[in-house]
């Protein structure tokens, strides 16, 4: 998978935070060696949904796909995170896993 970075569009207005963003978030951050992408994907994706963030849930929940999480996987830990994270957020997070999965039809 190529290495993720900010949307270029931003740096015109926060030119810092797209290069932290690069150089330090997914530069080092996700590089590092003591969790797979897989699995900082599935951390991820359980944070943003915890803290309903759909508007970056939709992109690292096509990150998960594309480091090896099956839809069927990420629902389970969706549902999963129902009982700590609270229904709404689990409710928005699978319908955003929905919208993807169909958009990729997976």
């Amino acid at each position: 998978m190529p290495k993720q970075s900010a949307p270029p569009e931003l740096a015109a207005i926060a030119p810092k935070l797209v290069e932290l963003t690069d150089d330090v978030l997914f530069g080092d951050v996700w590089e590092r060696p003591g969790l797979s992408p897989r699995d900082r994907s599935l951390v991820t994706v359980s944070v943003l949904a915890a803290l309903y963030r759909g508007e970056q849930l939709d992109h690292h929940l096509g990150v998960a796909l594309d480091n090896g999480l099956s839809v069927e996987e990420l629902s389970e830990a969706i549902t999963h995170l129902a009982f700590y994270a609270g229904w709404p957020s689990a409710m928005s997070a699978i319908t955003r896993l929905k919208q993807i999965a169909e958009g990729r039809d997976v």
